[in-house]
């Protein structure tokens, strides 16, 4: 039987967190841009911070799902460290309102939330069936706490566990470390909390006790986004760290006050599950008074803490820097965000590539064109590390403009890839050849193969660009590149047969039979060289055709039909004049 009560009560947890994924799920996918819209508004200083987080977080029923907007902010230089622990601080508050509420008799209620929502999900579409789901969400958490609450009614005064309580009585800071591991495991306060009120309010634990469990449990909430968050986003680490050490330091002076505390709480109020939702409350208000007027202080001591280490990004190029997995789940529109500005670092690579291959074309060192090997490598790592995070969205989180835009980030990087694997497979092996043969193209020859990487360099910044275009729908900029660098490559193999009609007709000596088999020789690599530097090409104005492409569900807002826009044709280099073919 105690092993059936553990599956269910395990069941239960389950259920709660489903019912607050659910909840928050609903309320992202029926204003989540308007949310970061809020969130951006409403920051302009400490104290609006804080009572954005609190609001934001008290609707999310998730102050995880908060943080993750707030570091998507923070990374892209929209908000500064002190705000954004502002943030985290009113959200700490946010988290306690759902354990005021479940303080009081709610649960006979759980029934009609979840008709409401079922109603609104068959029968509404878009904002109302998100809606729908927020009802659901609520009332399953209801039903798992009025569950949870009657599993653990019968066993609240077996020996055996009385026993295990009691032994805490004694040893607050051991009651810390106990709630703590609980939330922690649990990833879940409310449930935790919740657990300590049932537990007061049947007299197992005396009130001592419970307030010390009470600031384990904050503390085990804020231990889940250090241990589960990216290793590479340095203000995300802050921003967590940050907010595990307020309430650390906060719990520590706390503690040895508890007898004192509780006597006080037990005077004014006599209700068990009413003195554990005020203390939880209480704590972290009092934290947030505490630390508002300190928060610029402690966000230089974070940032000293963890500090920027001086060139991540080109000790390890192909390591991932903004791809964090909590986004998935919780900020789906933050997480297509941190694929893009990956997928922008493609074109740097690349970009990188090809200038390497340009030093080699101009010198005799093998090892100059050498270097584009491991940036291809790099690529690779990070093109696969790209697809498989986004991979990891789920549908159920994410809306159908979000998935649109994963799927077009997703053939950007696959267009780059296949770029990539002709420069390293077939550009920097010909132009190692030719440097260990001291090989090296006339000026006249060189001349278009130079414009073509040139022209290359141009077309990647223009794709870039592109990926971060505001608007879906409109025509490519790089459309007339293919025609212009078919152009070069159809002018080079027309000059060499010209040159070859000419030269047989000419020669008459084996000297001359010989420059014409070395100037052959030249002419191949040359021909070579162009057909693929265009393939390169082809694949660049492909990944950028992806993002112009118009859907039934857009993205991005299209310009007004009656105004079309005209297309940005880039200059050819080769000429004064822009592209007829535009």
């Amino acid at each position: 039987m105690e092993l059936l009560t553990l599956v269910d009560l395990a069941g239960s947890v389950a259920l709660l967190l489903w019912g607050v994924h659910m909840v928050q799920t609903g309320v992202q996918r029926a204003c989540g841009a308007r949310l970061n819209s809020l969130l951006s508004r409403m920051l302009g200083n400490r104290f609006q911070a804080f009572l954005t987080g609190l609001g934001i977080t008290a609707v999310l029923q998730s102050s995880t799902a908060t943080g993750l907007m707030i570091t998507g902010l923070a990374a892209r230089g929209q908000l500064e460290l002190a705000p954004a622990l502002a943030v985290m601080l009113g959200a700490n508050v946010g988290t306690t309102l759902i354990v005021q509420l479940l303080s009081f008799d709610v649960a006979a209620i759980a029934p009609v939330f979840v008709l409401t929502g079922v109603m609104l999900f068959r029968r509404g579409q878009g904002t109302w069936r998100d809606s729908g789901r927020v009802f659901i969400g609520l009332g399953l958490i209801l039903i798992s706490l009025r569950q949870f609450l009657v599993l653990l009614g019968p066993y609240t005064h077996r020996p055996e566990l009385t026993a295990v309580l009691g032994a805490m009585s004694s040893h607050d800071l051991a009651a810390v470390l106990l709630g703590a591991v609980i939330t922690w495991i649990s990833h879940s306060s409310v449930a935790t909390v919740m657990l300590i009120t049932t537990f007061a309010t049947s007299g197992t634990i005396p009130v001592e006790t419970a307030l010390a469990l009470v600031l384990g449990a904050n503390i085990g909430t804020s231990i889940n986004p250090v241990v589960e968050g990216s290793r590479t986003d340095l203000t995300a680490r802050r921003i967590s760290m940050g907010n595990l050490l307020v309430r650390v330091v906060g719990a520590g002076l706390l503690l040895p006050g508890l007898p004192w505390l509780s006597a006080i709480v037990a005077r004014i109020e006599p209700d068990a599950a009413r003195q554990v939702a005020d203390f939880h409350t209480l704590f972290n208000i009092l934290l947030a008074l505490l630390m508002i007027p300190l928060l610029n202080s402690y966000a230089r001591l974070m940032m000293r803490l963890i500090p920027t280490p001086p060139q991540t990004a080109q000790q390890t190029p192909g390591t991932p820097l903004y791809l964090d997995r909590l986004l998935l789940d919780k900020a789906p529109q933050l997480a297509v965000g941190s694929a893009t500005r990956e997928a922008m670092r493609l074109c740097d690579l690349l970009a990188s590539m090809l200038h390497a291959m340009r030093d080699g074309l101009t010198s005799s060192d093998p090892a100059r064109a050498g270097a584009a090997r491991s940036l291809g490598n790099a690529m690779e790592d990070l093109g696969n590390a790209i697809r498989s995070y986004l991979a990891g969205l789920d549908p159920e989180t994410a809306n159908q403009r979000e998935m649109d835009r994963a799927e077009d980030i997703l053939a950007f990087t696959t267009q780059l890839l296949h770029a990539e694997d002709i420069v390293e497979r077939s550009l920097v092996p010909m132009v190692q050849k030719m440097a260990r043969q001291r090989l090296h193209l006339s000026q006249d020859l060189l001349a278009p193969v130079l414009t073509m990487a040139t022209q290359l360099t141009t077309n990647l910044n223009v794709c870039a660009t592109v990926l971060l275009g505001t608007e879906r729908g409109m025509p490519n900029p790089l459309n007339g590149q293919k025609d212009f660098f078919r152009t070069l490559e159809i002018e080079a193999t027309t000059a060499y047969f010209e040159r070859l009609r000419k030269q047989t007709s000419d020669a008459s000596s084996p000297t001359e039979s010989h420059d014409i088999s070395l100037q052959d020789e030249e002419v191949t690599y040359q021909l070579t060289l162009l057909r693929d530097l265009r393939r390169v090409n082809t694949h660049i104005v492909a990944a950028s055709t992806y993002p112009m492409t118009p859907g039934e569900d857009e993205l991005f807002v299209q310009g007004p039909a009656e105004q079309p826009a005209t297309q940005a044709a880039l200059p050819d280099p080769a000429s004064p004049s822009p592209p007829q073919d535009g």
